[in-house]
């Protein structure tokens, strides 16, 4: 993030701007909803710069810009549409002490202007750092359909009242009040009138202020992969209403972006035969914030029921007398196996599919080695990566076809996905060789579709383009 966005309050300060013609009427459109002194500098301005001027509705100077024109000014905008003025008046700006944006000029700008959605005093910025205007024009257009016109009144009337809601106990009281005022009892009332807002605020008031305090709870979450357009509505939900967030290793930060800014986040990462956050820990932690009252979310990658330790956390909180309960997420398998255009299970082949992990608590993990060597087998090897010489060698030692095919699928789902077909026989040094170094699953007895293969094989971008 190159442009960090801030909202500048620009209410009696002086914004000045340099041009009469296109880019300044633009800009001037956006500039007049603000509450600043604007000032225009232009020898020849269009005539609606003069007709806003003569309405007393900013100061229009016929004549360019000169040293001094820009002191006390918060921001600048040079739109002369021509360079050489441009990169006149801008540097009497920065001389000036102003910040400077200079139209369709990226690189010597200080700031840019974001594409905004405007329900005053709710306001949407977009920005894309200047590398895709169009994309920012399209997100405006769905937010502008979105976000009903009725939501800056709701939120005038809410600011108002903020001071009488603060009667309720800060934190989450406060939030429950105002996400049911902004999504259940506002537009209700907005929709018999725009006067029959504030007495229902009131009502609402007395209702939350008579609510017992809001028990503790533990949302037992699985993130899915890390792709976050395969997390649920469901647990997007949870991580909305989330005071803490506990988080596994393999969480992705795109999905930790979308917890509440104000939830407090803790790492609790584990990885095999590595670093590890107990598991007493977690349950402690768990149990800590839930009987504060606080809205825990547990947040496991893939599904929290396949091989997250869910039993202990569950029995820690129930045991303390905390509420939970468990929102199902997509398994690293059911995406992997996705990616290379394969079914876990096929009519003739086999009936059955077996999710396994390559260790437990004692080490590699022992299974029914003869079981999973019989042909048309299909077994998901969860945390297999390290243990691929132990498993390679005990399906040898029971006799499975040297040739069945083996699948490494690194980082499922997620950009850097990467893909490792070979056999049985191969498995190691193969593993080694490619050097693997993110989260894989093992897939034995299911290699990639020959499409497939191909595609993994082009580059990312040519992928995406497909």
């Amino acid at each position: 993030m190159n442009h960090f966005p801030i909202f500048l309050n620009t209410s009696g300060r002086r914004i000045v701007l340099s041009g009469g013609g296109d880019a300044a009427l633009a800009k001037l459109r956006l500039l007049m909803k603000t509450t600043a002194h604007i000032s225009v500098f232009a020898p020849h301005a269009d005539d609606q710069i003069k007709a806003w001027a003569d309405a007393g509705k900013l100061t229009l100077i016929p004549r360019p810009m000169a040293p001094g024109d820009a002191m006390c000014a918060a921001l600048f905008y040079a739109a002369d549409e021509d360079a050489a003025e441009d990169k006149r008046a801008a540097a009497i700006a920065h001389a000036d002490g102003a910040l400077v944006n200079i139209v369709d000029n990226l690189a010597d700008s200080q700031f840019i202007t974001p594409a905004i959605v405007d329900r005053d005093p709710v306001t949407v910025a977009i920005g894309t750092e200047g590398a895709a205007p169009v994309l920012a024009r399209a997100i405006k257009a769905d937010l502008e359909e979105r976000l009903p016109t009725s939501l800056g009144t709701l939120a005038r009337i809410g600011k108002a009242f903020r001071k009488a809601a603060d009667a309720l106990p800060f934190g989450r009281a406060r939030r429950d009040f105002w996400r049911d005022y902004y999504f259940n009892a506002g537009p209700k009332a907005f929709a018999a009138g725009e006067d029959a807002i504030q007495p229902a605020l009131d009502d609402l008031l007395a209702d939350h202020l008579m609510r017992d305090t809001r028990k503790g709870h533990i949302a037992f979450v699985g993130a899915g992969p890390g792709d976050p357009e395969l997390l649920t509505l469901k647990a997007r939900k949870a991580l909305d209403e989330a005071d803490v967030v506990i988080y596994d290793r393999l969480i992705s930060p795109e999905i930790l972006e979308l917890a509440r800014r104000e939830a407090t986040m803790i790492d609790v990462g584990k990885e095999a035969f590595g670093p590890s956050t107990p598991q007493d820990t977690i349950n402690a932690l768990l149990v800590e914030h839930g009987a504060t009252g606080a809205q825990v979310v547990r947040l496991k990658s893939g599904d929290a029921t396949v091989f997250g330790r869910l039993d202990e956390e569950l029995d820690a909180v129930t045991s303390a007398g905390i509420d939970w309960h468990i929102v199902p997420g997509i398994t690293a398998a059911s995406a992997a196996v996705a990616s290379i255009g394969q079914s876990l299970t096929k009519r003739g082949r086999n009936a059955s599919v077996r999710f396994l992990t390559g260790h437990d608590t004692k080490g590699f993990a022992d299974h029914d080695w003869k079981a999973l060597a019989a042909p048309g087998e299909v077994s998901a090897i969860y945390m297999g990566k390290k243990s691929a010489r132990f498993i390679q060698g005990r399906l040898m030692m029971h006799g499975i076809d040297p040739d069945t095919p083996v699948t490494f699928i690194e980082n499922a789902s997620r950009a850097d996905q990467q893909v490792l077909a070979t056999t049985v026989a191969e498995m190691e040094p193969t593993l080694t060789q490619a050097g693997l170094g993110g989260p894989a699953l093992t897939f034995i007895g299911l290699t990639p579709r020959a499409a497939q293969t191909a595609l993994t094989d082009l580059p990312l971008q040519a992928q995406e383009a497909l």
